[in-house]
């Protein structure tokens, strides 16, 4: 391992190959975890004879369980150390498997605790493997290859899911441990891997700043020390997030509307045209060296995003494109919006403000907030707006986030804008370590 670890110094291209198909594969194997349950309809279920349908019932089930994970993740992932990750990646997971193995043995409605307790612990995963990437002078490019996970893993899981399902005649109730069971092996060995990732070199840090864990009192002071700019960033990740969440949680609904509910492969089919599209708008990004002004690219992108699911849902409803157009374009506007939160745009930002912290943090602390929006929107979807088709409250969703999240990034660019420029003052020097 040690020889390993020596050419991974050595080599950025290297480097670059080695640590992205970790990470990917890592995170891949984890959506096998916590998506593929989506792949059913679940219409009927014994026991279940309440008014709200038992998949949207499963989803908040599940959300809520993501969402407290992402609440202690803002302390467990900003404090973990480096060597502990990957056991704690590992256990977690499992932790998910098990509850999706006893899932079926429950009978409906006390099955939905174990899609909460599925939730729980598969919230930490993402800043625990990002923990591995961030603060390296391709950070950007490594962050770019992890977050195609969340637009190709999403699709391809539910794909296996509907397999076995359809082809192999597993159980709705009992398809989601099937298909987390082929990914254990695959999981273990990407973990293995990723742990012999070196840490950022001398190079790095000179570049990108030393990230080092946060205590409470640290983490505190930072998000005082630069409040009206993070407030804007995590609301606008919020109603982002709830978008996100709902196109992928009601995606087959959706494509039932628009009439391509009965092409298995219709979920692959929009995730590597999207993933592709993402990938090159988001790689590029580690071509711009200066931190600031990456900064402030990262806004831009976010911004891009949003005009791009917003003018698409226009163009769709005005016929000027299909529906399958509509949903990859949408797909893609999403995602370089939403993606940005997830690595570079934190990463970018402890770099521009020249202070030693993590992004763990951060993303965390947005990540909390994002699935209070999930939760909100599929709440109000189902309580508040019953009557509305799956599609008529999508296209609804869309235009609400785009006009307010596009708001509020423009207040954080505004905000950091004058901070960096000396025309706002912050309480005292941030110093953390």
């Amino acid at each position: 391992m040690f020889k390993l670890t020596e050419k991974l110094h050595q080599s950025q291209f290297w480097l670059i190959v080695y640590a992205s198909s970790a990470a990917f594969m890592t995170y891949f194997c984890m959506y096998a975890f916590r998506k593929p349950f989506t792949a059913a309809t679940y219409e009927t279920v014994t026991g279940w004879d309440f008014q709200i349908d038992f998949k949207v019932a499963l989803v908040l089930a599940q959300v809520f369980g993501y969402l407290l994970s992402k609440i202690i993740g803002i302390k467990v992932v900003s404090e973990m150390k480096a060597s502990q990750r990957a056991y704690c990646i590992f256990a977690l997971v499992m932790f998910a498997q098990l509850a999706l193995i006893i899932f079926p043995l429950v009978p409906a409605p006390y099955n939905l605790i174990l899609l909460f307790l599925n939730g729980l612990p598969l919230g930490m995963i993402w800043g625990l493997v990002f923990s591995y990437l961030e603060g390296r002078r391709v950070s950007e490019i490594l962050g770019a290859a992890l977050s195609v996970t969340f637009i190709v893993a999403s699709g391809w899981v539910r794909t296996i899911g509907k397999w076995l399902i359809v082809d192999m005649g597993v159980p709705e109730l009992w398809m989601p441990a099937f298909t987390g069971g082929i990914f254990i092996l695959p999981l273990l060995v990407s973990v293995v891997a990723l742990s012999q990732l070196p840490p950022p070199s001398a190079a790095d840090i000179a570049q990108r700043q030393k990230r080092l864990p946060m205590n409470g009192k640290e983490r505190w002071r930072f998000f005082c020390s630069f409040a009206p700019g993070i407030t804007f960033l995590v609301l606008s990740f919020m109603m982002l997030t709830g978008l996100r969440d709902f196109r992928d949680n009601f995606e087959a609904e959706i494509w039932t509307a628009l009439g391509y509910g009965q092409e298995a492969n219709i979920f692959a089919y929009t995730g590597i045209r999207i993933a592709f599209i993402v990938l090159l708008a988001l790689g590029a990004m580690v071509l711009i060296k200066n931190n600031v002004k990456a900064f402030y690219a990262n806004h831009l992108v976010i911004l891009l995003g949003i005009c791009l699911f917003g003018l698409s849902t226009l163009m769709f409803e005005a016929g000027m494109i299909q529906g399958k157009t509509w949903m990859v374009a949408l797909g893609a506007g999403v995602y370089i919006a939403y993606i940005p939160y997830n690595c570079f745009l934190f990463d970018r930002m402890i770099s521009a403000l020249g202070v030693s912290a993590n992004a763990g943090f951060l993303i965390y602390i947005s990540d909390s907030a994002g699935y209070l929006g999930s939760v909100g929107i599929l709440l109000y979807r189902t309580f508040g707006s019953p009557e509305l088709s799956w599609l008529t409250f999508f296209i609804d969703t869309t235009y609400l986030v785009a006009i307010v999240a596009g708001t509020l990034v423009l207040g954080s660019l505004a905000y950091f804008s004058g901070l960096l420029r000396g025309q706002c003052t912050v309480p005292e020097p941030i110093k953390t370590g």
